[in-house]
Order: structure tokens, then sequence, then C-alpha cells
């Protein structure tokens, strides 16, 4: 007997035998359960998580003639059929190989004819999103009004390409990814079954490489046992699946947790030896870190996880903030390494950027000091150093001589956008302990609004803790207000860089020699 692949000996067939769909079933049972079955049935998802297998059983559940707890029984002629490809009211298409509407057209023909064996004929149409527009136009009538013995089941990886008109008159079955737990599970089940030896970091390592795939995770299996000669090995698959398999990221993320850079230099450098995909690798890390965020406010979250025990570690040597910071350098990375001269040093300039940068503690955070008493006879107030990133709040006097400071307490008021920006246009005439006086520039007169001058006035009560009523007058200013100081000082640096323009020596050997001109719309301080 020829021998068959695990991915077809081991195909589901039956619901209890699927893998990691329980929101799938679950709807299929209960639409079986009370008879409730729709019209079409579109299953969507990536490869090999069992979107043709589901449908084929669903086929067969439809038809079976002694239904198990509304699971196909498996011994009747139509169960037996079905599994053994000769249930003639199923019809299966590849829309691969069909997309012309002939073949549509050809294929709907014989719909309107009774089923010949069960109960309903049903057409299985793997890969729908292949079909020509055309195609679905001859399927749409049938699919809209079909008769009441005929069921569509169509399967696709790629739902975005079927026109809306289609969707609209399916009822769509998202199946997810598997975890690498589950389909590590299934392929121990599935070595035990066929009494072959096998080793747990084996098929660990298979797992994570078939990416969510059970029918990738199988082929890879069916590969494992080749290679190891009727034996699943850790250091065989190793081999085989070459820097898949290497799992440098735990060595590097442990190297990042001490802050050792020659030791993540030289794991890069090991694997450079495999012509590794730098791209992927740093996929790989993000999502080891993700995990480890996820760990370090959910706990609960490792449950399902297969290396549980490195990311617990790991979510313990690094603080969260580390592991925002470097999940943000890594995501941004990704655009760095199609513009490095090569992919491996683009890789390295990411990971030393993480170990570079650190977050800014709180104790480094700008710090806003609340006056709670008014404070009389004290120097002017001054913006701190940039080393002592410190926002000194406003004196607050009897005496109208501190007009200067409204930008500072712009900067410590609690307000909206909008209500700042119209704050903007003031200058601060009056401030004490009873009330604050602001004069509006006339130019701006028509944004004069109660619920803005509302919301300043128990922003600045808030701010020093007293009774401040504010009033607002529009007249002619004396100073220049917040805004139109930064109108000025963008006009004088724009105004210093077309004298450094004209001033540059090249520029006036140019104009001089070769009679150039120069554009001022072109020019821009930095």
């Amino acid at each position: 007997m020829n021998y068959q692949v695990l991915a077809r000996k081991w195909r589901p067939h039956n619901f209890t035998e699927v893998v990691g769909q329980n929101h799938v079933i679950t709807s299929l049972t209960n639409a079986l359960k009370h008879n409730r079955l729709h019209q079409a049935y579109l299953f969507t998802g990536t490869r090999g998580v069992g979107k043709t297998t589901l449908a084929r059983i669903l086929a067969k559940a439809m038809n079976c003639e002694n239904l198990q707890d509304f699971n196909p029984c498996g011994q009747c002629d139509i169960c037996r059929a079905v599994d053994e490809g000769r249930f003639l009211d199923l019809i299966e298409v590849d829309a691969a190989s069909r997309t012309k509407v002939e073949d549509t057209r050809d294929l709907l023909d014989n719909a309107q004819y009774a089923p010949n064996q069960g109960r309903y004929k049903v057409y299985l149409i793997d890969e729908v999103h292949m079909l020509s527009g055309h195609s679905f136009n001859a399927l749409l009538k049938t699919l809209e009004e079909p008769p009441p013995h005929v069921k569509f089941l169509l399967a696709t990886t790629d739902p975005h390409k079927i026109p809306v008109t289609v969707l609209s008159r399916c009822l769509q079955l998202n199946l997810k990814r598997l975890l690498p737990s589950e389909i590590f599970t299934q392929m121990g089940f599935i070595l035990g079954q066929e009494h072959i030896a096998f080793e747990s970091d084996a098929l660990k390592l298979i797992s994570r490489a078939a990416d969510g795939s059970m029918r990738d995770g199988l082929s890879l299996l069916d590969q494992a046992i080749v290679y190891g000669n009727g034996a699943v090995n850790n250091d065989d698959v190793h081999a085989m699946l070459g820097s898949i398999a290497q799992q440098p990221v735990e060595s590097i993320l442990h190297a990042l947790a001490n802050t050792d850079a020659p030791a993540i230099l030289n794991q890069i450098d090991d694997l450079s030896q495999l012509s590794p995909d730098f791209s992927d690798l740093l996929q790989q890390l993000l999502q080891f870190l993700h995990r480890i965020a996820l760990v370090q406010h959910i706990p609960t979250t490792l449950t399902h996880d297969l290396d549980a025990e490195v990311v617990a570690h790991l979510a313990k040597a690094m603080s969260p903030e580390d592991v925002q910071l470097y999940y943000q350098i890594g995501l941004l990375g990704q655009k760095d390494l199609e513009l490095a001269p090569d992919p491996r040093s683009g890789f390295e300039m990411v990971m030393l950027r993480m170990l570079t940068f650190r977050p800014v503690q709180n104790d480094d955070a700008p710090q806003l000091v609340q006056i709670q008493q008014p404070i009389a006879q004290q120097p002017r107030p001054q913006i701190a150093t940039p080393t002592q990133p410190k926002i000194v709040a406003p004196i607050i006097s009897n005496t109208p001589s501190f007009t200067d400071n409204w930008d500072i307490i712009l900067a410590n008021l609690k307000i909206g956008r909008f209500v700042k920006e119209f704050a903007k246009h003031c200058v601060l005439e009056l401030l004490n302990e009873t009330q604050c006086v602001l004069i509006l520039d006339p130019e701006k007169a028509n944004l004069l609004d109660a619920d803005y001058t509302q919301k300043i006035e128990i922003a600045l009560r808030e701010m020093y803790v007293k009774s401040i009523k504010l009033s607002i007058e529009v007249k002619t200013l004396a100073t220049h207000t917040p805004a139109q100081q930064v109108v000025h000082a963008q006009e004088n640096r724009q105004q210093a860089a077309v004298d450094a323009i004209h001033q540059d020596p090249n520029v006036i050997y140019a104009k001089t020699h070769f009679d150039a001109q120069v554009l001022p719309e072109t020019i821009q301080p930095y």
C-alpha cells in the first residue's frame, strides 16, 4: 500500500477531531441541532487551519443518516462515501483552475435536479476568491435563491477579493491560526498513535516553524521523520530547519536584559553564517517582546505558551518600561532594514539602539510647582535648563507688573487645545488672589466666547486654589501676545536664514560669475 502523508492520514472526519476551532464548531453543531442550516457558508482563514476539512465534515453531517450528538457517525453509507470521495451529491470545485464563467454555468446547470443519495446537494468551492467577475455574477442568482435541496460551502484565504454582493449572502465563519501549543499537542498524539519516538523539544521547534498552520506542521513532521530515520530528535530537527530552529531570539533577549553588547554581536555573527532573514528575525523578536509585555501585566497569559519558562524569566529580568521601549525601537527599526547598507548591519544598529537608550525615569520628568499662597518680592521666574526640566509657576502679586509671564501660566493651565489657542492671543494685565484681567488682541475679537472665558477661569482657580474672577477686555495691546511672539520668532528665523544665504561666499561667487539668482521662497530655516 502506498504511503499516505500525515496531513491526509490524520485529517479530521468529524467535529470532535478538529483542533483549535471550537468557536466555528459550536456554530455548526447548533445549526444542525436546531435545523437552522444557512443556504451558504463561507469559511475563511490562513492556509492549513481546516477550512476545506470543516466544509467536508459539514457536508457529511448535513446528509448523515445517523448523526451522533449532531456529529457525522462515520459508519453509514453516506459518511463512508464522502470519506472515500465517491459521494455524488458533494460537488467539489477548485476555483483556481475553473475561473471561467462557462465553468460556473455548467456547474450550476445541475443545481435544479434533486440529490442522488443524500438529503442535500452540496457545492464545495475552494479558493472561491479566484473566480472571475463574470463567474461571481453567474453564481450570484443561484446563491441568493438556491433550491431547497442545495447548499453552498465556500472556502477562501482572501475574503477581501470576494464581491460584497456574494459576502452578504453567506454566513461567514473565520477560522483562527492555531497556537503552537495546539499544534504541539496534536503532533504528540499522532506520533504516539504511529508508534514513532520523539523528543518534546523537537516538536516545539516544528510547532513554532508551522506558523499557525496544522498542515504545514504535519508536513514538517513528515520531513523530520524521514530526516531522523524514523524518529524525531532535537538535533535532527535543528539541522533540518537550519536558522529557523536556532531560536536566537532567546539568546539575544537574555543578552539584552544583561546589557551585554558583545554577546548580542557574537550571536548575530554566528547567525550570519546561516544566511538568515534578519527581517523575519526582528519579527520574532517583536513577537517575543509582545508576549513578555503581556506576562508582565497579565501573568495568566502564560497558560498556553510553549516558552512559558523563558518568557517568565525575561519578564522578571526586564522592566516594563524597557520592554515597551525595545518594542518601539524594533517596530521602527523594521523600516531601517530596507535602508541600511545590508540587513545585518541594519539589525545590529537596531539592537545597539536598544542597548543605548533608556526610558526617562519619573524623577527626571518635568515637575509643576504648585503655589498655594501669594509670593511677593521674588526674582523674575526663569525656565529651567534642559538638565533640570522644571517649569516654575508664575508669581502672583497685587501689582500688574507680570504681563510677560502669561505664556508660562498657559503652559501650566489645564485647558483644552482650542481654549489654549484662544488664550495665546491675550496678554496678562493683572493677576492676584481675587481677579485676573486679560487683554485680547482686537484682531481676534471674534474669537471671544463665554465658554472659553469660563474654562480659563476654572483652570486658574484650580491652579492657584483661589476664587479668582476672570475678565477679558478687547483693546489695543502694549506688548506682543504669545501667538504674536511665535510668529515674530518664525519671521526672525526666516530672515536670518535668508541673510545667511546671501552672505554665503559660494552664493556670492555664483551670483557674481554666473548671474545666479536666489529664490527667497525656497529658503527654509533649520
